[in-house]
């Protein structure tokens, strides 16, 4: 597969600097919680955690992970098992503000999935989505987010991929192009 880079490491900084201070000019996160989409999502979560922490110098702020593989609607569907992550979120969404966090927004069905999976957790007062890359024109169900990274327009014959530095080299996005046949 030949791939492109999206976004650079530089860039990459730079985004989630903008979306921790777009999330600080709506939230004071005394009701408000950053919940993470197993498995990347959780990865962005965490790195705006870091980063909110730090903004707000404050120790505290609610983070949890979700699993949503059980409450997809194609789960059944595939060729191979789906092999569910963990969940972990000791507290509640009872009332509180939640931002749901993933790494690639492309369908809609997993942050369908995840927004069910929540409901377990209680009612929360308000959902807002924030995603790292939106693949624009790809959705399938009507679920838009309020807080986006980097857009990207692409064919369902492309792959668009976040590099975490944590595992590989540097903290990059690359859209991943199959070559033709």
């Amino acid at each position: 597969m030949e791939a492109v880079e999206l976004i650079s490491p530089a860039l990459f900084s730079r985004i989630m600097d903008r979306l921790a201070h777009q999330l600080l000019e709506h939230h004071d996160f005394r009701e408000t919680d950053l919940i993470g989409l197993q498995p990347r999502g959780v990865l962005v979560a965490d790195r705006l955690r870091a980063r909110l922490k730090a903004l707000l110098g404050v120790e505290d702020l609610r983070l949890g992970a979700l699993d949503p593989t059980f409450h997809r609607d194609d789960f059944r569907r595939k060729k191979h098992p789906i092999l569910p992550s963990s969940t972990d979120m000791d507290f509640l969404v009872e009332d509180r503000n939640v931002i749901l966090v993933d790494d690639v927004l492309f369908t809609g069905r997993t942050i369908r999935a995840g927004m069910d999976a929540l409901l377990a957790h209680g009612r929360p007062r308000r959902v807002e989505l924030l995603v790292l890359v939106d693949r624009r024109f790809q959705r399938e169900l009507p679920i838009e987010p309020q807080y986006v990274g980097s857009s990207v327009d692409s064919i369902d014959a492309q792959h668009v991929h976040v590099e975490w530095g944590d595992h590989v080299g540097e903290d990059r996005v690359v859209l991943l192009n199959e070559k033709p046949s």
